[in-house]
């Protein structure tokens, strides 16, 4: 893996941010989310989103992950602290850009996530949810110690029924302890 250089994300950052979030999406959710949505809205869906969340990231962090040296994004992730009484810290995005996947940056990513979690949440646990249908990111989670506890359908983005092909699920995959999640595949 190319060194990496990670830094928490501002403002400037959601367009950079927004453009990875919604080419993961076209490239992941096919089939879940619905074609016309993919093909349009979502880049402009998700620059709303990123612009909100990096304005006011209270009780929150998202970490980019650039190769050294250079401005190119290789990936991201945002944490919520504390967001679910039971299940502790969510991991609501976690994206590597297409074809530097397998290369350990979502490791590393998904680690200094768990890490954050475990210094700043009050509670002690890390959950995500992922699309039942990306078979490719359950295998990372249960690679890097996650549990599969719970399924249930998918929201639709921005509330907007129609951007989704009937009823996909999602599985909620959990962590009970981020110091844990922090430390997974070390060596």
């Amino acid at each position: 893996m190319t060194s990496l250089r990670l830094r928490s994300a501002g403002p400037g950052d959601a367009e950079r941010v927004a453009r990875l979030h919604a080419d993961s999406w076209r490239r992941h959710y096919r089939g879940a989310y619905s074609d016309s949505f993919l093909a349009g809205d979502v880049a402009a869906d998700r620059l709303a989103v990123w612009s909100a969340r990096l304005s006011a990231q209270s009780g929150s962090l998202t970490l980019l992950a650039q190769e050294e040296g250079v401005e190119i994004l290789a990936g991201f992730v945002h944490v919520v602290f504390d967001e679910d009484r039971k299940w502790g810290s969510l991991v609501d995005n976690l994206h590597v850009v297409h074809g530097r996947q397998r290369g350990g940056i979502g490791t590393v990513l998904l680690r200094r996530a768990a890490a954050a979690a475990s210094e700043r949440a009050l509670s002690d646990g890390v959950y995500l949810w992922v699309l039942e249908q990306n078979t490719a990111a359950q295998q990372f989670y249960r690679a890097m110690g996650g549990s599969p506890v719970q399924k249930a359908v998918v929201a639709p983005p921005g509330g907007v029924p129609g951007r989704l092909n009937g009823s996909p699920n999602k599985l909620r995959f959990v962590w009970p302890e981020a110091a844990k999640l922090a430390l997974a595949g070390e060596h």
